[in-house]
């Protein structure tokens, strides 16, 4: 175990008088507190810890803070335990569902293993073939009205198809009592699908127009595009793992192809055979995506 996570174990431990000596690191199955009998072990906060990806100067805080997570878990299981609910078939069905996603994932980073990172020419060839995520990339400035997609009615189209701007549009829906929320964007090529980036290329400043994201629907207006080219030297650890991600799920895919290729798969409602051919299967490969993944448009973020 890591010297700042033992440390952090140690300072845990203190805090809750439940360690013995504490010049020695505490090992992973010791236990660090006692709930109604049930024991909170080390390896138990090391798991959260890791999940949580706490930096090594925030192990003594925020290991506090989750081992405090875990006894109010405990106690919740405790109490859901004496009232049944664990034999409930749904929440059997959720551990069930949880613990086959669990095997698959770990079946599958054991077969692909580490991915192999992409050569420097990689890179530079992915930069180079994607010259507007990169190279030529532009910057949308937008302002904007947000309002719940139900409210995007026949009426409020005919508004918009008339209106010049969008204060005309403020006015719009002040008189017919539809609620919005006035903010501002900026959006660049490497954000956007290629056909969006396209769409808002031909646009003038101050056009109006109407972007629908599920519940809510914004009506918006350019009012600045400018250059903001990304760098090599700035793109490269993005592309670098976008093509990392990109060929772990390569090998996923043919994987799944493989077994699917030498199993007997037979189909006893045969409505479902449509299904036949496979879909996402939402397994995790052993490479991810940093926060808002790079998809196959591109790789977005990049600041």
């Amino acid at each position: 175990m890591r010297r700042p996570l033992c440390a952090a174990l140690l300072a845990a431990c203190a805090s809750l008088a439940a360690c013995g000596d504490k010049n020695l690191p505490p090992k992973a199955g010791q236990a660090l507190v006692s709930v109604n009998g049930e024991e909170i072990t080390a390896m138990q906060l090391n798991e959260e810890l890791q999940r949580a990806n706490v930096p090594p100067a925030q192990h003594d805080v925020i290991s506090r803070q989750l081992l405090a997570g875990l006894i109010d878990r405990q106690l919740l299981q405790n109490e859901a335990t004496k009232q049944k609910l664990d034999r409930d078939p749904k929440v059997v069905q959720a551990i069930e569902r949880a613990r086959a996603l669990i095997v698959a994932q770990a079946y599958m980073q054991h077969k692909i293993g580490a991915v192999d990172k992409p050569r420097a020419a990689d890179i530079s060839s992915y930069y180079a073939g994607n010259p507007n995520f990169f190279a030529n990339r532009k910057q949308f400035d937008m302002k904007q009205l947000v309002i719940e997609t139900k409210d995007l009615t026949e009426a409020a189209r005919r508004a918009a198809d008339k209106a010049k701007t969008l204060d005309e549009m403020a006015i719009w829906f002040d008189a017919n009592k539809v609620k919005y929320l006035r903010t501002q964007a900026s959006r660049t090529t490497s954000d956007l699908a290629p056909d969006m980036s396209a769409r808002l290329k031909r646009m003038t400043p101050g056009q109006l127009f109407v972007v629908k994201e599920g519940p809510r629907s914004m009506l918006m207006t350019i009012t600045e595009v400018k250059d903001n080219p990304a760098s090599l030297e700035l793109a490269a650890p993005q592309i670098e793992l976008f093509l990392m991600n990109k060929r772990a799920k390569e090998l996923a895919d043919a994987e799944l192809k493989r077994l699917r290729a030498v199993a007997k798969i037979d189909y006893l409602n045969k409505d479902m055979a449509l299904a036949a051919a496979p879909a996402d299967a939402q397994i995790a490969v052993p490479v991810a995506a940093p926060g808002d993944a790079a998809t196959a448009r591109g790789v977005a973020g990049l600041k």
